[in-house]
């Protein structure tokens, strides 16, 4: 078996880490660590056509991702990590399932910028937070397009103070569909690339 395949077994069944034990990320952790250490892109932030795209996240060891899944009568739908690598930018989507018509998502654009082969340090910009149907929102391709055209979204969008933002993630594993990132808060992220 391959260590891709291995990995991929490994969080088989873990909901992007929400169901998770200890036993079980000792194991995920593991099988990361490996396919790592067999990253065919040495260099991912040159890998421009690898990186851009649409990631859809299959697992993580976030707790702020996984605490959008504490709120009573709502779930934590499918999480998005949307990379424009010509204009270094990076959208954050979670959908958020609830009661029929109020299904909510939860966004953040930053900009980023590359401080060696693999890491970039990210800069948070803006927070969109809103019920899916009043955003208009079916994909994550369609929302990023009103955000770039500067739409605003009702009833929160608002900008991030950039401050002492101290955000970085490094890209260890990069190929045409499997992307993995370790961030500053010591998570992990494992992403599959969407195909359009």
């Amino acid at each position: 078996m391959s260590k891709k395949a291995e990995l991929l077994e490994a969080i088989a069944g873990k909901n992007r880490g929400l169901l998770a034990n200890e036993i079980d990320n000792v194991k995920v952790l593991s099988a990361i660590q490996q396919l790592e250490d067999t990253n065919p892109t040495k260099n991912p932030l040159e890998a421009k056509d690898l990186l851009n795209g649409d990631w859809r996240l299959l697992y993580t060891t976030s707790k702020s991702l996984l605490g959008l899944d504490r709120f009573p009568l709502l779930k934590l739908g499918q999480i998005y990590q949307c990379i424009r690598v010509p204009q270094a930018k990076v959208y954050n989507i979670a959908e958020i399932i609830g009661l029929p018509m109020l299904e909510g998502l939860v966004s953040v654009a930053a900009s980023f910028e590359p401080v060696s082969e693999r890491r970039v340090n990210v800069m948070f910009e803006r927070s969109i937070v809103g019920l899916q149907r009043l955003l208009s929102y079916n994909t994550p391709a369609k929302l990023i397009q009103q955000i770039e055209s500067g739409k605003k979204f009702l009833p929160l969008d608002f900008k991030i103070d950039r401050g002492d933002q101290k955000g970085w993630l490094d890209i260890t594993y990069l190929d045409e569909d499997i992307r993995i990132g370790r961030g500053n808060e010591g998570s992990v992220f494992v992403l599959t690339k969407e195909v359009a």
